[in-house]
């Protein structure tokens, strides 16, 4: 009995030794801005990050380094703790860039209501030294965190994203990025990675998002004008292309509206991945698209004075809307993952519909000029018809 007691204390004595020793050639080997040395260190599963630390029980501070690799002087990275939960929303953020004076580093909180621009602020623990470097392609953060009882074992987040001038712009939304969340305890040296749950739920709602607008705004409404203006060109197609056309068009409002709501709900949640542009570009197509809407209950009559006027409001408002709905639909659609696979099946959808657009406005030109010239030719021949008879009448 007692040597199985002996067998094994040497066992896990082994393996304790070899994973000690993996750890320091895989995480450990790292080498520091002033020759900076840290007792722990894990390799963090996305975005070729790493976290080191050193924790002095005696006063609960952590003399911490944050390493991202990969990161050129375009780029932003940041490291967070959020004792709220595993989300952008109430992370208390460490950040650091290359602006045009030098190496900027940070501190950000981001409230519940979040904060797109990572503006500069106090945490909600004290900082006492901050400062970063890069070196070639790898950026550092070094920090001294005073922390309390409650965040020696919490939640972690880590990011990088463009810079847009000398400010920070919204992170990508691949894989990734939005997986780049755990729990840290500094007390033990343990670390997890997120379980993805929460990263497929919130995907599956931008997909969602993604996917009802670019079918509302990005493709039937461009349908729904198409027929107006190619429909209503064959004689035998009136009144059913106006019908078609309200069908159409309704419907690409309605089913805009629900992606339209589901994109302020994600921009709630988190407001830190809406691009800017894509933001306001959605709000002003959400105004212009009512606006076209009860516009019909305003439509004059086609022998009304004004009719006139309300076909050029009608026809610009409506080509604005289709404008901006392909702009904003490729624009949301290159922040959603897959991105290749989402983005390239809109554009072969537009290519498709620019090329039957094409053709059908060749057909019209044709049936348009083929009627004028038709008409061209009968007016002279009735007048002559006509001075005939009369010619004939005087004789």
């Amino acid at each position: 009995m007692d040597r199985v007691v002996i067998t094994a204390l040497c066992f896990s004595v082994l393996v304790a030794l070899f994973c000690t020793s993996y750890a320091q050639e895989n995480c450990g080997g790292f080498t520091f801005e002033n020759s900076r040395q840290y007792t722990t260190c894990s390799i963090l599963p996305v975005l070729s990050s790493s976290v080191h630390w050193t924790y002095h029980q005696s006063n609960n501070t952590v003399d911490l380094a944050f390493r991202k690799t990969g990161t050129s002087s375009s780029q932003w990275v940041a490291w967070a703790l959020n004792p709220s939960g595993q989300r952008m929303a109430g992370s208390q953020c460490l950040v650091a860039y290359q602006s045009s004076t030098g190496i900027r580093a940070y501190k950000s909180p981001i409230g519940n209501e979040g904060n797109p621009q990572l503006q500069e602020g106090n945490l909600s623990f004290q900082v006492p030294t901050i400062s970063a470097n890069l070196a070639g392609d790898v950026m550092t953060i070094y920090a001294t965190l005073q922390l309390t009882s409650s965040l020696l074992s919490t939640n972690q987040i880590w990011q990088e994203g463009p810079l847009s001038g000398d400010s920070p712009s919204a992170h990508p939304m691949s894989s990734e990025n939005v997986a780049s969340m755990g729990t840290i305890d500094f007390t033990t040296g343990q670390t997890t990675a997120s379980s993805g749950g929460n990263f497929n739920s919130r995907q599956r709602k931008r997909n969602t998002h993604g996917v009802l607008n670019a079918v509302s705004w990005g493709i039937l409404m461009p349908m729904g004008a198409m027929m107006a203006r190619y429909l209503k060109v064959f004689k035998s197609a009136n009144p059913a292309w106006f019908y078609l056309h309200i069908a159409c068009q309704c419907s690409a409002y309605i089913v805009g509206v629900a992606g339209w709501a589901t994109g302020i709900k994600l921009g709630n949640e988190n407001p830190i991945t809406i691009s800017e542009i894509h933001r306001n570009v959605g709000i002003a197509l959400f105004a212009l698209g009512t606006l076209q809407v009860f516009a019909l209950l305003l439509r004059p009559k086609p022998d009304h004075k004004y009719r006139f006027y309300w076909n050029i409001y009608h026809h610009a408002t409506g080509y604005a809307v289709i404008g901006l709905s392909i702009f904003n639909v490729l624009e949301g659609l290159s922040i959603l993952d897959p991105v290749n696979d989402w983005w390239w099946a809109y554009v072969g959808t537009l290519i498709g519909l620019g090329s039957l657009a094409a053709v059908l406005e060749a057909v019209t030109w044709f049936i348009v000029i083929k009627r004028k010239k038709e008409s061209r030719e009968k007016l002279p021949h009735s007048m002559n018809g006509a001075h005939e008879a009369n010619g004939h009448g005087g004789l």
